[in-house]
């Protein structure tokens, strides 16, 4: 055992002493709370000392005691700042207990009205959902109350990035309309801004191929409808392949929908949801010909 260990060790031991010692009646009589004080004290120092043993549960532990006394003790502010030094412990650790240890978090700012920090746990929920513990519904529902959080704090920026990451998992989940109606919404609200105009046409290009992914016809008439919101968009790459992906999948000529694809991708590379939405819809043309 290390000293940092060994020393956090000790702190958890003085802690509990001075607990028990404010517990008993004399205690309360003679100087209770600032035992309690002296014990939330230890607990943290034990984090941090467990922190630097990378012993990640042992300080998650420590941080999530400080936090409870100071949840007792009405200190909300000091209670939710500990849950979340206890979930970034959690993280490297154990993932469902980070996400215990924020949602205590977000309730403790919502009832204090920080509603910007609680979103911003939200976000964090919503990335360990993404990576340490995959679960997209879970990590979708996150970034949903995530978005609404921000845009009741009028923090327009935050609360698009995290209605975007909605989207994006929506179509991996084949919830498409879902995905399509925020694309929309995002394209149309970024023509209003002249610093955000020139993003629309990705917007209106993930639409476009959620569209693919359920009927062509509406795909078809969705593109008509971006070009009169956003004429600039008929002369964008995004456009122009959508139309030669629709073309090949009239024809049902899958070899001419992956030779367009690839042409695009050696200049503009797909990330993995592109590349996750556009074998669906080659898919589709392969098993349903008789759908395009």
């Amino acid at each position: 055992m290390g000293d940092s260990e060994q020393k956090a060790y000790q702190l958890i031991s003085e802690a509990e002493k001075k607990l028990n010692r404010s517990n008993g009646f004399f205690g309360q009589l003679f100087g209770g709370s600032s035992k309690v004080e002296d014990a939330v004290e230890c607990y943290q120092r034990a984090g941090n000392m467990f922190k630097m043993a990378k012993k990640w549960n042992e300080a998650g532990k420590a941080f999530c005691e400080a936090a409870s006394l100071h949840a007792k003790a009405d200190s909300k502010h000091d209670a939710a700042t500990n849950y979340v030094d206890a979930a970034n412990c959690f993280k490297k650790s154990d993932a469902n207990e980070a996400v215990s240890c924020l949602l205590k978090a977000i309730e403790i700012y919502t009832d204090m009205g920080r509603f910007t920090m609680a979103a911003r746990h939200h976000q964090s929920i919503a990335e360990i959902y993404e990576t340490e513990a995959p679960d997209l519904e879970a990590a979708t529902s996150h970034y949903e109350k995530a978005a609404d959080y921000f845009r009741g704090e009028e923090s327009n920026s935050s609360a698009n990035k995290c209605i975007l990451k909605v989207a994006q998992h929506a179509a991996q989940l084949a919830d498409y309309e879902k995905a399509i109606s925020i694309y929309e919404q995002v394209a149309a609200t970024s023509l209003e801004s002249s610093l955000l105009k020139y993003s629309a046409k990705e917007y209106f290009f993930r639409a476009g191929l959620c569209h693919l992914c359920v009927d062509m016809l509406n795909a078809q008439l969705a593109l008509d409808r971006y070009i009169q919101q956003y004429p600039a968009f008929q002369d964008a790459r995004e456009y122009k392949l959508l139309k030669v992906l629709m073309e090949h999948m009239e024809e049902q000529n899958v070899d001419g929908f992956t030779e367009a694809v690839k042409d695009y991708d050696t200049v503009s590379r797909f990330d993995q949801w592109y590349t996750t939405i556009l074998l669906r819809i080659k898919k589709s043309v392969q098993d349903n010909p008789d759908l395009c």
